[in-house]
């Protein structure tokens, strides 16, 4: 079947297709995608991994078509990062 491994840095990204057997699971799928070589910074005990935006574990069973999307730390505070006036999608008065 037929999948796809995403992963961005913030000067390169790669979005890999692959094809696997029926019951990948995402750690496997990740692994043979080569993205890892790619990107030795990946650290998977630490770093967060999805299906198209949702959060799921490594030994989660793939579906055709499935995009793997291994998610980067956040890098800055947010207590720091200043609020932008109507974020909350209200108009301003």
């Amino acid at each position: 079947m037929q999948i796809g491994v995403a992963y961005s840095e913030s000067a390169n990204q790669v979005w890999l297709s692959i094809e696997v057997p029926d019951d990948t699971t995402v750690l496997t799928a990740i692994e043979r995608s080569g993205v890892l070589r790619m990107f030795p910074g990946i650290d998977l005990t630490t770093q967060k991994v999805g299906i198209f935006g949702r959060l799921v574990r490594l030994d989660a069973v793939l579906r055709a078509g499935d995009r793997v999307e291994i998610y980067r730390p956040i890098t800055c505070d947010p207590q720091t990062v200043p609020r932008r006036e109507g974020a909350g999608g209200e108009e301003d008065e």
